[in-house]
């Protein structure tokens, strides 16, 4: 059986994909800093959350559902932001094969 896609209207958050891009800091590590990429529409939807302590600071850990129309290339090493949020993308894969949605699984960053 074939899963449901979810409807194009569902799609009404606008999100901004960002390619990362490494430079040499002279030191023999890099760089990372990313460059916007394309705007593309998808809805989210919010897995978990939990709060953990890390050098005796809480620390907030939100994981989302991230589904987008499908797009070739899109790996762990990207973004997504929406508005001033910012999300690391964790996994990324078309649920079903049919290259119609693409699912990121994502954290969100903290600034």
């Amino acid at each position: 059986m074939k899963p449901k896609s979810l409807p194009i209207g569902a799609r009404a958050r606008p999100f901004v994909l960002e390619v990362p891009l490494e430079s040499p800091d002279g030191f023999g590590g890099v760089i990372r800093s990313y460059k916007s990429g394309p705007q593309l529409w998808g809805a989210m939807e919010m897995l978990s959350g939990s709060e953990r302590v890390r050098a005796d600071r809480p620390e907030q850990s939100l994981t989302h559902k991230i589904t987008l129309r499908y797009r070739d290339g899109v790996t762990g090493a990207m973004r997504l932001t929406s508005g001033l949020r910012r999300f690391a993308i964790r996994a990324a894969s078309d649920p079903d094969g049919s290259r119609r949605d693409l699912v990121c699984l994502v954290e969100e960053i903290k600034a």
